[in-house]
């Protein structure tokens, strides 16, 4: 038996080294791995038939780097994709509410006799809920309901804001404010996605968090 040492990067939260060490243990011969995502440490035991080049290349296939990151860059493809994950479940809880709210009063209260911007602050604020319920829902999995809620709101709020905020000026611009056409809403899902995710990436970098 053997026990190999490594240095990992692109690591940015505890799914990250929860599947790092399920994919160590898929391979024949690898009897436990201890992964650390915070110090970016892994310590491997396994059989002599188990090479560094073996061991190596399950980090590189999980998405992962050989060797500790230097410090902040905006090049880490792995950070990348699990921002734009985190992005994603924001972009889908923040479009319930915000386009339900607006659908309501575009369909069902025509006549309600709100005006635009009131409409827009109300799918403001939805947006903002739902999403809190849908990363909570996710999250309790996890963690349990309170410590989900706790997170989904401490993590994740400024990034739902950016995202409601750059998606109701988008619908504004475009429709004239709390209006939801064909050609619009891609537009606003788009420019919904693509406002908050560098701001996540650098979260993700910097501190490790993540909400997923």
């Amino acid at each position: 038996m053997g026990t190999t040492e490594l240095v990992v990067g692109g690591m940015t939260c505890g799914g990250c080294s929860s599947r790092l060490t399920e994919n160590f243990l898929k391979v024949e011969g690898v009897t436990s791995a201890e992964v650390s995502h915070v110090s970016g440490l892994v310590k491997i035991n396994h059989s002599n038939e188990i090479t560094n080049i073996n061991l190596e290349d399950v980090v590189i296939n999980s998405g992962f780097t050989i060797g500790a990151s230097s410090g902040f860059n905006w090049k880490d493809k792995a950070v990348w994709k699990q921002s734009a994950h985190n992005t994603k479940w924001c972009l889908i809880g923040c479009s319930i509410g915000d386009f339900g709210t607006i659908a309501a009063f575009q369909f069902v209260f025509i006549d309600s006799g709100w005006s635009t911007m009131s409409i827009m602050i109300l799918a403001i604020i939805n947006g903002l809920l739902t999403s809190i319920a849908l990363e909570t829902a996710i999250l309790s999995k996890q963690m349990g309901l309170v410590e989900g809620f706790k997170v989904a709101i401490g993590m994740s709020f400024i990034s739902m804001v950016a995202m409601e905020t750059s998606m109701n000026i988008t619908d504004f611009l475009m429709t004239g404010g709390a209006m939801l056409t064909l050609w619009a809403i891609p537009i606003m899902l788009i420019v919904g996605f693509i406002t908050p995710w560098p701001y996540n990436y650098w979260r993700l970098k910097k501190y490790g968090k993540s909400c997923h």
